[in-house]
């Protein structure tokens, strides 16, 4: 018989009025009971001190309550109490009638909801969906039960079949979360504990069968064997041990049995406190009916079937000594494994050892120089991943010499050659003794490499001072970080409960990164547990704050998902009626938090018409809710379903990150942050940027062609910010935003950038979007790819910066803006290294391996110096902006989008803001082209056309150039045919086409094409093109002016441009750098020269000390950022060194052309320091004093 204890279950369950909606585990809290799961039990303990120190009362402490909504009286429908007995056979009815999900458990005889700040109420969960006894205990989560049967049978074969029975069903109860137990064994007496540091005996235990094999196993494979490996921190400490091979057996159910002793030769006194056993489950397919070749080549072959892993000591710091059943993480079905460790007289604990009384601290000046040299280049590599064993032995060698540069750290304890309990002493005392390290810096050593408690402890007791601000940046990284803790009650998990019990904002995206993370095979079981944590810990309001979010996020699924399947004539009505459960939804809740921010409030959706869906291949919905403030805008959004976010997710989180420091460092690149949230795997939600359109849209006003040209962008701009302050403040904005997106984009290796996945605002602010591919990982046409430059920097942008088509000093600030921004985020290389370290199990594709993460490091080059990386920036920047395939990628993804141009489109003017039509500007009644002027900044004519109207006695004048009058003739027959359209002059001709002579007989065509034009039919004569043509604008005022830049010119006199020089001098050696060069002259025959720069460092008799840059093409503002170096100049001759400094064009044949020199003495060069300044430039012969 089996003896069970008889156990009363009381609940206290309360209906909610939210519908039957559960979130599937948010009400589902911790009822666990010690026999069952200690580990468990202790964790709740942890929970429940925890949550008595942040009482709802106490606002100060817990004011995200405070915040939260709470369930009234009149939203309570029920109370209900069941008393159920555990040995009746009618638990499974008494309770089937029941959906425990549709119920939270509440504080019995009180309106509160698992609130109380005393001692938290006692009970035991019943779950209806598992067998209340062991007769039905095949139906739990485990299907199949195995008795280990006795070999002999005696005349007490019943009684050790019970006790057989009854070690099973404990070993079952034990692994787990059964609703029954056995009776408690009382033990008279306790075995004695031995520190694990003494015990010289080898890790051994029995391997006994693999239960519940799935019938496909057992008819499609054989050899069925284990791999059983011990890891610390990834690392295997000895060669993994194997089983024999056995095939399936089949008693009652199929089984693979082993009984074999798996013997590790390694001492358990030398086995780390976090040490890990792995089990994995290989087979070798059954061979296919064949040939024998065919048939001995899949023999040869062996698949992983299922593994496991547990650590050896567990949470008390005990070695497991017992039998265990572990759960194998399997693909399709669960199967079960039972181990047994041998039985001792005595328990081995692993107890912390104090730090040594002794660390040797020593300055690292006292180095010799070759060992500071090797030193140097081994922290240069900024993280642990790529430490060569002599790295690490040379690390550990010097480690007293290190403890300067506090970031090295992980480095050094990465370079630890075990952590055995005999060597902890000196770790912990290099760990007490090392400086305090920053809060960005402690993310290094929650890495997996480092599993030791104390080390993960003092890390996060280093963290404490973050803010809640900036633990929200790194918030991903932590919950990523929870996967490396060997336990489940840790110092990483306290920090975080107790940060989100006391900010609302850390609790809302510690949610949802947490329900993320269930579905992570092998790690879902422990953040179910953090999640009910979570949720325990929050309070009442919350969770149903919580629930309503589920409940919205469900329901955008399935309008995306029937909008996509959809036909495309179908979509838009497919979409009202997914619209109208939205609708439903907020009649029943009086508001929401969007999961994508919880400062907003949502009241409802707005009216259909600002909701639709891109034409894209996911069909993203475009949405608005109204905001819950009625001072506040239009909440609009994108949801997603089909699209894993969390790569984009990763990629802003890394951009925003960059400008935060950018911020800190006094540099404000006008970045444009906007938040992208998954809220689940294939679906999120993106922060919609109003007054935004991507590039394509902007260049195809031009044309399909509009890839290939320059002046979009800038006419883009110019058209929304008509003033010249405006235009200037957009170009700014433009220039800085422009700068941030090359560098960022460049150092996350972002792919796939086409030309609708970058934007502009109307200010003039850049920005990428869709990061699809990152880390390098580019898109391919073929063996090709698509990605060829370095990043996304094209002629029209460049026309932007430059004010026109040739480069200006505004180039020079672009890359010295670009340079200075990089060689900032290169200062945080292990900062970056460390986020995305820990980001290499978060389950994306392309961040995966250490290939990926080297990528970054290639791309910030840690191990150079400001100047070679400024140098090789610049040259990124060169190669960009020569890059053909840029724009050819841009015109093939305009082609490949007309399939998706809708024909409600209506084509629209590149230079005018806005539409304007007959009805809002009045008849025009006639047009004529009255003159013509010479615009500046286009080098081009302009014809005034004089504008009469029906009603107005004031004639309008409007300034328009002939290509954008081809332009309103090319967009109309794009709405009529040819025969309706007067036919328009051609723009080919013979000669000069700016000459005063084309425009005259310019004006004269275009007459007679606008006079056609306004007498044409109605249809025509009055449609919105012709009307928004002439409509007037801001430009029209100003004679004369289509308005650009003022590019710089030099002074009168003698000035013959500008020379920016950045000088240093140190260990022997003069380094100029060569950085730009302003306002030179032109050539006589008006063409700009190729020029380039020589220096002499005199005295030089001999001319000896010769150098000299590349040529630049083409240009009066050249860039360079070459290094030019002297060595072996001592520092006494400084004094009497001077820079002589020529610019010459570079000339056909050798006859180059001076353009200007100057002199620099270097008598006030302070040695160490940069000296960055500009330098006048003068004839030939000018006073070398100067």
């Amino acid at each position: 018989n089996l003896k069970t204890t008889q156990r009363t279950f009381i609940t206290t369950l309360s209906h909610v009025s939210l519908g039957s909606r559960m979130n599937g585990f948010g009400y589902e809290l911790f009822q666990v009971s010690e026999e069952r799961d200690e580990e468990v039990a202790a964790f709740c303990h942890m929970l429940d001190v925890l949550r008595s120190a942040y009482p709802y009362t106490d606002r100060s402490k817990n004011a995200g309550f405070v915040w939260s909504p709470s369930v009234g009286h009149e939203e309570l429908h029920q109370e209900i109490t069941r008393y159920c007995n555990m040995s009746g056979p009618d638990l499974r009815d008494d309770l089937d009638h029941l959906d425990v999900d549709e119920y939270l458990l509440k504080v019995c005889g009180h309106d509160e909801f698992f609130n109380n700040p005393g001692k938290v109420l006692e009970f035991d969960r019943v779950n209806p969906d598992t067998g209340s006894s062991c007769g039905e205990a095949a139906g739990c989560e485990v299907r199949v039960l195995t008795v280990r049967m006795c070999r002999r049978f005696t005349e007490k074969v019943v009684e050790k079949l019970t006790a057989a029975i009854l070690d099973l069903v404990e070993l079952y109860c034990s692994t787990f979360n059964a609703n029954f137990h056995t009776t408690p064994q009382s033990h008279s007496c306790t075995a004695p504990i031995q520190e694990a540091g003494l015990v010289t005996n080898v890790l051994s235990f029995n391997v006994y069968a693999a239960h519940r094999i799935p019938i496909t196993w057992a008819t499609s494979y054989e050899g069925f064997f284990l791999s059983c490996s011990l890891t610390h921190g990834g690392a295997e400490l000895c060669a993994p041990q194997h089983t024999s091979k056995q095939s399936v057996s089949k008693y009652l159910f199929h089984l693979v049995v082993w009984d074999q002793r798996v013997c590790f030769p390694v001492q358990i006194n030398q086995l780390p406190r976090e040490s890990q056993l792995t089990v994995i489950l290989f087979a070798s397919p059954l061979p296919p009916p064949g040939g024998a070749e065919d048939k001995g080549k899949q023999r040869r072959s062996i698949e992983a079937l299922g593994w496991v892993t547990m650590p050896l000591f567990n949470f008390r710091q005990l070695k497991d000594h017992d039998s265990l059943s572990l759960s194998l993480c399997l693909s399709l079905s669960v199967s079960l494994s039972q181990v047994d460790f041998p039985t001792s007289s005595f328990e081995v604990r692993f107890s912390t050892p104090p730090p040594a009384d002794f660390c040797p601290q020593y300055d690292f000046s006292r180095l010799d120089t070759i060992s500071q040299i090797q030193l140097q280049d081994v922290l240069h590599k900024k993280a642990f991943f790529w430490l060569t064993a002599e790295d690490k032995r040379l690390l550990w060698e010097k480690k007293a010499f290190c403890q300067s540069e506090s970031a090295a750290l992980p480095l050094v304890l990465a370079s630890a050659p075990c952590w055995e309990w005999a060597c902890l002493p000196d770790i912990y005392a290099l760990l007490r003794q090392w400086a305090c390290l920053g809060h960005l810096d402690a993310l290094g050593l929650l890495h997996a490499s480092f599993p030791d408690q104390e080390l993960r402890r003092t890390a996060v007791q280093w963290m404490d001072s973050i803010s809640d601000p900036e633990l929200l940046d790194f918030l991903p990284q932590l919950v990523q970080a929870l996967k490396y803790e060997c336990y489940l009650d840790s110092s990483l998990v306290r920090f975080l409960l107790r940060r989100a019990i006391g900010d609302i904002r850390i609790a809302h995206y510690l949610f949802w990164l947490l329900k993320d993370n269930l579905q992570d095979s092998q790690f879902s079981a422990r953040y179910q547990h953090l999640l009910a944590a979570l949720l325990c810990c929050v309070g009442r309001g919350l969770r149903d704050e919580f629930d309503r979010q589920c409940w919205l996020v469900s329901i955008l699924s399935r309008v995306a998902h029937k909008v996509r399947d959809a036909t495309p004539s179908s979509r838009q009505s497919v979409l009202r009626e997914g619209l109208e459960e939205m609708k439903q939804f907020f009649s029943m809740n009086s508001s929401c938090r969007l999961p994508l921010n919880p400062h907003t409030h949502l009241l409802t959706f707005t009216h259909s018409p600002l909701c639709s869906f891109f034409n894209s291949n996911a069909v993203p919905l475009k949405l608005s809710f109204q905001n819950l403030d009625p001072m506040g805008d239009h909440i609009n959004v994108i949801f997603k379903s089909g699209d894993d976010l969390r790569q984009d997710m990763l990629t802003l989180q890394m951009i925003r990150i960059m400008n935060k420091i950018w911020i800190q460092e006094g540099l404000d690149m006008r970045m444009v942050i906007f938040k992208c949230f998954s809220t689940g795997r294939g679906r999120g939600m993106v922060e919609m940027i109003p007054h935004a359109d991507t590039l394509r849209k902007i260049q195809v006003e031009h044309g399909v062609t509009g890839s290939f040209k320059d002046r979009p962008l800038a006419d883009w701009l110019l058209k929304h910010n008509p003033t010249d302050e405006q235009y200037d403040k957009a170009v700014e904005n433009f220039i800085y935003s422009c700068a941030g997106c090359c560098v960022a984009t460049y150092i996350l290796g972002i792919c796939d950038r086409h030309n609708d996945n970058i934007m502009l605002k109307t200010s003039g602010h850049m920005f990428h979007i869709d990061f699809g591919k990152f880390l390098g990982h580019a898109q391919m046409f073929g063996n090709i790819k698509r990605d060829r430059a370095p990043f996304v920097f094209t002629s029209d942008m460049a026309y932007v910066i430059n004010g026109g088509d040739k480069p200006s000093s505004r180039f020079h600030d672009f890359v010295d803006l670009c340079c200075e921004a990089y060689n900032l985020i290169r200062k945080h290389t292990h900062l970056f290294l460390n986020l995305l370290g820990l980001m290499l199990s978060c389950g994306i594709p392309e961040l995966s391996d250490l290939e990926d993460l080297k990528y970054v490091y290639d791309a910030l080059r840690p191990h150079e110096s400001e100047a070679d990386a400024t140098m090789y920036f610049t040259r990124l920047i060169e190669s960009s902006l020569g890059s053909v395939a840029t724009k050819l990628n841009f015109f093939i993804h305009n082609l490949a989008q007309m399939k998706f141009a809708s024909s409600e489109d209506r084509p629209t003017l590149s230079f005018a803001p806005r539409v304007h039509t007959v009805k809002s500007d009045g008849l025009i009644r006639s047009l004529y082209i009255c003159r013509h002027i010479r615009t500046a900044a286009a080098k081009a004519y302009a014809f005034v056309v004089k504008v009469e109207r029906e009603g107005q006695q004031e004639v309008q004048l409007v300034q328009r150039t002939f290509e954008e009058f081809h332009e309103l003739h090319s967009k109309m027959r794009l709405i009529f045919p040819s025969s309706r359209l007067p036919s328009f002059p051609s723009r080919f001709v013979i000669g000069r086409s700016r000459g005063e002579a084309m425009a005259d007989r310019r004006k004269d065509e275009l007459n007679g094409y606008v006079w056609h034009l306004i007498h044409a039919s109605p249809e025509v004569a009055q449609c919105d093109l012709v009307y928004t043509f002439f409509h007037p604008l801001p430009r029209d005022e100003r004679p004369g002016s289509t308005a650009s830049s003022k590019p710089w010119s030099p002074a009168s006199g003698k000035e013959l441009g500008e020379v920016k020089l950045s000088i240093c001098y140190k260990n022997d050696k003069l380094f100029i750098m060569v950085m730009h060069i302003r306002g030179l002259v032109s050539l006589s025959d008006g063409t700009d020269p190729d020029p380039y720069v020589k220096l002499y460092l005199l005295p030089d008799p001999q001319k000896t000390s010769k150098r000299k840059t590349k040529a630049a093409r083409r240009t009066c503002n050249p860039t360079y950022n070459e290094m030019l170096v002297y060595e072996r100049i001592p520092r006494g001759d400084l004094d009497q060194r001077m820079i002589h400094l020529r610019v010459l064009g570079d000339g056909a044949f050798w006859e180059n052309t001076l353009l200007g020199e100057t002199f620099i003495p270097l008598k006030n060069l302070v040695p160490g320091q940069h000296w960055v300044d500009w330098h006048q430039l003068g004839a030939a012969g000018s006073d070398p004093a100067h």
